[in-house]
């Protein structure tokens, strides 16, 4: 009882304490961060690659080399921020060393149940020309959408998570998303 009371209270904590306590060789608070980012990862990684066989193989490296890294985190509290940052390298390391045929995967939604045959189509179809849109950006303006669009980040997040200066974010985040909007014009 003592052990699954500290654990949801090791749940709860926010990612600073967490950090700061895996940081310390805590397995258990490690353990929290794992659950508490996989999702996200997972769905940057789909997102950047088209190997649905290797995104959990790059997200496991990627929780790896921060567990080895933990000492090197300055800011316990930007724990999210320093493993996008992680995995976004694995899988930028991935896609060069794939290039001539990298991809990034479709995005599978599964559609509701009640939805009829022509709408699930429709669907698939719509993912599809997403997929292909996403694919046809310049590598920097599809980090700057999938990091905005999936993973919820702030300019000031995505500029930190690249290395690169707000303004370049914006103008990158800006230009994906003319493209899509135009490329997708159909869909709407």
């Amino acid at each position: 009882m003592d052990r699954e009371r500290s654990w949801s209270a090791l749940d709860a904590a926010d990612d600073g304490i967490i950090a700061g306590r895996a940081m310390d060789g805590d397995v258990a608070a490690f353990a929290v961060l794992v659950r508490r980012y996989t999702p996200l990862m997972r769905a940057y990684t789909q997102r950047m690659l088209n190997a649905s066989a290797e995104v959990d193989d790059i997200v496991q490296e990627s929780f790896v080399t921060a567990w080895q890294r933990l000492p090197e985190l300055d800011d316990p509290a930007k724990v999210k921020s320093w493993l996008m940052r992680i995995v976004s390298n694995k899988a930028v390391d991935r896609l060069r060393a794939l290039r001539p045929t990298a991809d990034i995967d479709e995005f599978e939604r599964p559609a509701p149940a009640h939805a009829s045959p022509s709408r699930v189509v429709e669907a698939r179809a719509e993912v599809e020309a997403l997929g292909a849109a996403l694919r046809e950006l310049p590598d920097a303006q599809r980090e700057c959408w999938v990091l905005r669009e999936i993973g919820g980040y702030s300019y000031d997040e995505i500029a930190e998570e690249l290395g690169i200066p707000v303004t370049t974010a914006r103008g990158l985040l800006a230009r994906a998303r003319k493209y899509i909007i135009v490329r997708m014009e159909e869909w709407r």
